[in-house]
């Protein structure tokens, strides 16, 4: 790969505010991440694949499916989560070859500086650890009211909410392999219950449930199977816009899948590894997504008054609504212990996330440099503790004076996930391009998936839909904070985009400037040698992880 005199070299890195190491680099400005980055690989394979199959059934489908189908009705969430799937995937593809490509710390935000702009890498990666930071309260918060179920006494809520966030602040303080254990426990919970509800839902909707009431597709008739928005008097348009507002719900579903790659330098194999969980998530999404949505779609009428009783805990889920239409009284109790330990796992997992993005910045100079400190044992500890630093937030929800402000404050990250899958598609256009010119085999990767570009070229299209349309009721009867919280994320990642930019004059990468090699381990330092499995619990486990 040429790269030009050392002069040039040093003029263009100085240029654009960052100094990545090229083989040649003079030491003056050797700025090689692999000489900085001291992550160690204490996620096991077992964890990773566990991760990546049940790290995003959370709260969105064990309660929000419930106003998803309110709002759109059986067909139109149904339509709704497969549309918003197809984004994920697309994203989790796009970066999963980049990831095992080059399993280093900063996942996105640092390929997006290193193949597109630095520039771009900043915005992105500030605003990704913003959103991640936020929503760990919003998970604190979440389980709290879970708690509730059991125990609603007003007055208990703080201690719940200290236990909880002292707990998980300690799950990220002790290191990955602590967050690697309690993410596989959790993952087995999850996966358990939402196989058992789909079990249960479908012997409901058989008739096998006390009442021995059959019900089939009788909703998807009478009321319907898309509901309409109440928006315009046209009803095709209005039932177009109805499943429009499902979408943004949806996706809340579905965030966090990226979760996998930004822990790529933590993982154990990652490039074996990854390439493993990316190729299962097609099965997952439709398997526990799109199955589950169905099967709800089918217990329960859109119209049903008990969706709207939005209580936050086990009550809310249509799950639990259709058992006590069946009479079966025993089981929503489990569903909201289940539902807690997702809540729980989601914020442990926020926490993971913002902590490991916050590095990479630190790694790359884009944020202060005392947060690259590592533990002996690999864990950045300033970055974990200023990302835990968030979870206060959650005492504002418990003032009623501040829980206005607390919600605003948060809804602020409403489209910060639709700019991280963009970013990433993005990306990934970048990085393709990059390959090709400079004579790298996609195909040689560990990862490659035969659907690119086109995967990358659909996530880009529709998260920009998704972006411009999150807050279109807002245009039917207006309301100015309502505006601000839909759209006020898109002049924040600009402002950091661009004043970053102009500060330290980037520029955006040619092909032929990007570099495929400095800092990135090769496969022989990453990759142990694969022992076959050899007893039957060794199949087993190579069959499931």
């Amino acid at each position: 790969m040429e790269h030009g005199s050392d002069i040039e070299k040093q003029d263009e890195k100085d240029s654009v505010g960052i100094a990545y190491a090229t083989p040649d680099a003079s030491a003056k400005y050797h700025f090689d991440e692999i000489d900085l980055d001291r992550m160690q690989q204490g996620l096991k394979q077992r964890h990773v694949q566990m991760i990546a199959i049940a790290g995003t059934i959370g709260t969105g489908i064990f309660l929000g499916s419930g106003g998803a189908l309110s709002t759109a009705g059986p067909l139109g969430a149904l339509i709704a989560y497969a549309l918003v799937g197809t984004v994920a995937y697309a994203s989790l593809c796009s970066v999963g070859e980049m990831a095992t490509w080059a399993p280093v710390s900063g996942s996105f935000p640092h390929f997006a500086a290193r193949w597109v702009d630095p520039a771009l890498g900043f915005a992105v990666g500030w605003n990704y650890f913003y959103g991640q930071g936020t929503s760990v309260p919003v998970e604190v918060s979440a389980a709290t009211i879970l708690i509730g179920y059991w125990d609603d006494n007003k007055s208990h809520e703080p201690i719940y909410l200290a236990a909880i966030l002292i707990v998980m602040c300690a799950i990220n303080v002790f290191g990955v392999r602590y967050f690697g254990e309690s993410e596989f426990i959790f993952a087995i919970i999850k996966l358990s219950t939402i196989i058992g509800l789909i079990i249960v839902g479908l012997v409901i909707d058989l008739g096998g449930g006390p009442n021995h009431e059959r019900i089939g597709f009788r909703y998807w008739k009478n009321p319907g199977a898309i509901n309409r928005a109440g928006l315009v008097e046209n009803i095709s348009t209005d039932r177009f816009l109805a499943i429009l507002s499902t979408i943004v719900q949806a996706a809340f579903s579905f965030t966090g899948m990226e979760l996998v790659a930004i822990a790529a330098s933590e993982t154990e194999n990652p490039r074996r590894n990854i390439a493993k969980a990316v190729r299962r998530v097609f099965y997952r999404i439709v398997i526990f997504y799109i199955l589950g949505i169905l099967i709800i779609g089918m217990l329960i009428s859109y119209d049903d008054p008990s969706l709207l009783n939005q209580t936050g805990d086990a009550a809310q889920s249509p799950f639990v609504i259709a058992m006590n239409r069946a009479g079966i009284k025993v089981l929503p109790h489990i569903v909201n212990a289940a539902v807690f330990t997702s809540a729980f796992s989601a914020g442990s997992s926020y926490l993971f996330c913002a902590s490991r993005v916050l590095y990479g910045l630190a790694l790359r100079g884009q944020a202060p440099r005392f947060l690259t400190y590592c533990t002996k044992n690999g864990l950045p500890i300033y970055a974990v503790l200023i990302s835990c630093s968030f979870s206060l937030l959650s005492f504002m929800s418990i003032n009623s004076g501040a829980e206005t402000v607390f919600n605003w404050f948060v809804n602020l990250t409403t489209v910060g996930g639709f700019i991280g899958w963009f970013c990433i598609n993005l990306t990934y256009v970048f990085f393709r391009r990059g390959m090709i010119a400079q004579g790298f085999d996609l195909k040689s990767n560990i990862y490659h998936s035969n659907l690119q570009p086109w995967l990358s070229y659909w996530g880009i299209f529709w998260t920009i839909v998704f972006i411009l349309v999150n807050g279109y009721r807002v245009f039917f009867a207006w309301n100015t904070s309502d505006f601000l919280v839909a759209y006020i994320n898109i002049p924040i990642i600009l402002t950091l985009y661009l004043g970053y930019k102009i500060t330290k004059r980037t520029k955006i990468w040619k092909p032929e400037q990007m570099d495929f090699v400095s800092g990135i381990p090769t496969i022989e330092e990453t990759e142990k040698p694969i022992v076959p499995p050899r007893t039957i619990l060794e199949k087993v486990a190579a069959f499931l992880f």
